[in-house]
This record gives structure tokens, C-alpha cells and sequence, in this order.
């Protein structure tokens, strides 16, 4: 009965027919340091605030030069708390559409990338994950990859660019 019950309550690699990673992202096919090499948490995590600040800032611009009434409020707060996630989502899909990375990929060094194919990311898939970013655990919660629950659903994976 405890063979049975180990086979699952160890995990899904418990089985022994796939071998040990040497390293995170082996098992994709990407190297293990340098460009194209994944990216660490807290470089992802650090490029996601920037993209966060700079969506409040620019709705803070806006603001004090007089948007709040054409953005429907009176107060920053008013506008900000729902600008700012707005502003953040449209931008994040547009920039990995677009250039596969966000400007706070950029400044951090890292992209997005497909690992089932070399083409861009693509419409779809930037939509998606922004979409499950938004909510904060999918990124959070990774695989034995260090790749989030957005990566996997949308096969791909924030790397190293230089």
C-alpha cells in the first residue's frame, strides 16, 4: 500500500523515468546562464514593478494636468484605482505583442519567449498571461522549471536577453 500511495503523494516526477534537471530550464532546452537562460523570481518580480510604477505614474501625470474629469473621477485615488491596472494590463499585452518584452523587461534584461516555437509570442498568448498575472498567484506558483502557472499555460517563459 505505501508503493501505491508514494507514487502519487511524492509528486508527478516520483516515478523514476524522467531524470534530474542539473539545472533550471535543461529540460526546455535553454542554456543555463546568460541570454536565453531563464529568468530568476526576483528579476521577473523587480521588472513587474517597474512596469506597475510606471502605469501609476503616468496616470498620475494625467491627473495633475487635469485628466481626472475626462478620466471619470475628481481625485487621484478615484482614477488611479482602476487606471493604473488598465493602463498596466493594455501596455504589458501590447509590448510582448509587439517588441516580447515590457519596458521593465527591458531595463531588467530579460524577454518573452516561446519554448514550443521561435515565432513571437503573439496576440493570444500576451492577453493570456497578462490576464493571469493580473491575479498575482499563477506567477507565484511554479514549476520544477521555475516557469509560473502563465508560462505554462501560455508555453512560454521570461529569459535572459543579454
Amino acid at each position: 500500500m505505501r508503493e501505491i500511495a508514494g507514487s502519487w503523494l511524492s509528486g508527478p516526477t516520483s516515478s523514476g523515468n524522467e531524470p534530474e534537471q542539473a539545472y533550471k530550464g535543461e529540460r526546455l532546452g535553454l542554456p543555463e546562464h546568460g541570454e536565453g537562460s531563464l529568468a530568476p523570481l526576483g528579476v521577473r518580480l523587480g521588472a513587474l514593478l517597474v512596469d506597475w510604477f510606471l502605469a501609476y505614474g503616468f496616470v498620475g501625470l494625467v491627473v495633475s494636468l487635469g485628466g481626472a474629469g475626462l478620466l471619470g473621477g475628481e481625485t487621484f485615488s478615484a482614477v488611479a484605482s482602476w487606471a493604473t491596472p488598465l493602463l498596466w494590463g493594455v501596455s504589458g499585452v501590447v509590448c510582448v505583442w509587439l517588441f516580447a518584452q515590457t519596458p521593465g523587461q527591458a531595463l531588467f534584461g530579460i524577454g518573452t519567449a516561446r519554448i514550443d516555437a521561435e515565432d513571437r509570442v503573439g496576440l493570444i498568448r500576451a492577453i493570456v498571461r497578462v490576464f493571469f498575472v493580473f491575479f498575482l498567484i499563477p506567477p507565484l506558483v511554479q514549476d520544477e522549471d521555475g516557469r509560473g502557472l502563465h508560462d505554462r499555460a501560455t508555453g512560454t517563459a521570461l529569459i535572459r536577453t543579454r
